[in-house]
């Protein structure tokens, strides 16, 4: 058990307000969904990341080319990751805010079954458990059966698999590839997937609502500076667990902005999410219990932009040390 200090305490303080700051970029995009198409607003929002992503590679020190090492992974996080952001960006224009964040909230359970056959990850009773019981908690959100199942739900569900798909990628190759083609190829991937259904669905856009685009992106790099700041600075143990407090902003913001009023069963299967998950990320925290930790290494969100992961930009803090 990891124990309390000052330090600690403000690491936790920081990755709280990194996940608030993700909470009001989600809110934002929600607000635009009812505007416009998702692809456009994905496609704008990685267009004003891309400068300032830039920036942080452009002091990129490691050795080597473009060209990556195991091409075949880097092309299928690429392409599933930017899949998993525009699913997640449809499921917060169509769902209630804290619908969403409980299916997203899954994603540790799915990076913990993805971690037996592709890292050789040994789950025992207990997690295996947990997971479970996790999943009965997606479906009690879900409620097949009693509540019609919409594209909104499906997308959450696909935004949670193809996140969990990314991090087991990252956890697999990330130490051998240069951090600028872990983050470049998956943003020119979305780029290239966004571009073409823009030509579709575009819609003229007044200069507040192409300012929104711009904040997004700006709340994109923010929030992930504060989580960045937290885990170099206190525990994974201590810093994974804040993302949970997403559910809380889902509640406040779906209430004061979209008239949204999530009901007791949803409260409930986001509480057994929660409380698998919690579990999970305890029960590696031991070195006995766990050789992998990916659910602790994993270190981002669902349904950020391909190529913007937490882990990735602390491995490149480490390589300039």
């Amino acid at each position: 058990m990891q124990p309390v200090t000052q330090s600690t305490t403000r690491a936790a303080a920081i990755g709280l307000a990194g996940y608030a700051v993700f909470s009001v970029h989600d809110a934002i995009i929600k607000h635009l969904g009812s505007s416009y198409s998702v692809i456009q607003i994905v496609f704008f929002s990685a267009l004003f990341t891309f400068p300032l992503i830039a920036l942080l590679l452009v002091r990129d020190s490691e050795p080597g080319t473009l060209r990556p090492k195991h091409p075949g992974l880097v092309a299928l996080r690429s392409v599933s990751g930017s899949v998993a952001a525009f699913s997640a960006f449809y499921a917060f224009t169509v769902l209630p805010l804290a619908q969403v964040y409980a299916i997203l909230f899954a994603t540790p359970l799915i990076i913990t079954l993805l971690a037996i056959p592709f890292l050789g990850e040994t789950v025992r009773l207990r997690r295996g458990l947990a997971v479970v019981a996790g999943l009965v908690g997606v479906l009690v959100v879900l409620r097949p059966g009693a509540e019609d199942l919409a594209l909104g739900h499906l997308s959450a569900l696909v935004a949670a698999f193809l996140s969990a798909v990314n991090a087991i990628i990252m956890r697999k190759i990330g130490g051998e590839e240069r951090t600028v083609v872990m983050i470049l190829y998956p943003m020119f991937m979305g780029f290239l997937l966004m571009g073409v259904g823009l030509a579709f669905v575009y819609r003229p856009m007044p200069v507040g609502d192409l300012g929104l685009m711009a904040v997004i992106a700006a709340l994109v790099l923010a929030a992930m500076t504060c989580i960045l700041a937290a885990y170099r600075n206190g525990p994974a143990i201590v810093i994974a667990p804040m993302q949970y407090s997403q559910i809380l902003w889902a509640v406040l913001f779906g209430y004061l902005l979209f008239d949204e009023h999530p009901d007791l069963i949803t409260f409930v299967g986001a509480a057994i999410i929660i409380a698998s998950g919690l579990y999970i990320l305890r029960r590696e925290a031991d070195p006995a219990v766990s050789r992998n930790t990916p659910v602790l290494r994993t270190r981002t969100r669902a349904g950020l932009p391909a190529g913007l992961r937490v882990g990735t930009l602390l491995k490149r803090g480490r390589a300039q040390d």
